[in-house]
């Protein structure tokens, strides 16, 4: 195995650590705002994975400055603009899951999902 190819690309390890991380968060704990945690660092890990990948050295932002036109002289700025997009939808949806976990704490007393399912079964019958 080459290491100097690992070692080269280091911050894609660190992108997809931390969306392990987040996974295993939203996987493990019982708790809701631990969930919606896990899921926010699962979306930072891939916002910081499509920054990598949209950015190349030695190239300037898509602004078009001196008269240079050339494409091969600017970086691409779509991952740019998809990141861009994915971070004000991200808010929105920790806003969303935040006021639903509010909502499910004043009526159960709890923000443990086990405990949540066990309350709903009981009001089911």
């Amino acid at each position: 195995m080459d290491l100097s190819n690992l070692l080269s690309n280091y911050e894609e390890g660190v992108a997809m650590l931390l969306f392990g991380i987040g996974f295993s968060n939203l996987l493990l704990h019982k708790n809701l705002i631990k969930k919606i945690i896990g899921m926010n660092i699962m979306d930072t890990s891939t916002y910081l994975f499509l920054a990598l990948k949209g950015y190349i050295v030695g190239r300037k932002a898509p602004i078009v400055t001196d008269g240079i036109t050339s494409a091969s002289a600017y970086v691409n700025p779509i991952p740019s603009g998809l990141v861009l997009t994915g971070i004000v939808v991200s808010v929105s949806v920790t806003a969303l899951m935040l006021s639903l976990t509010i909502r499910l704490y004043r009526r159960y007393h709890t923000l443990d999902l086990d405990e949540i399912s066990t309350l709903l079964k009981k009001e089911g019958k």
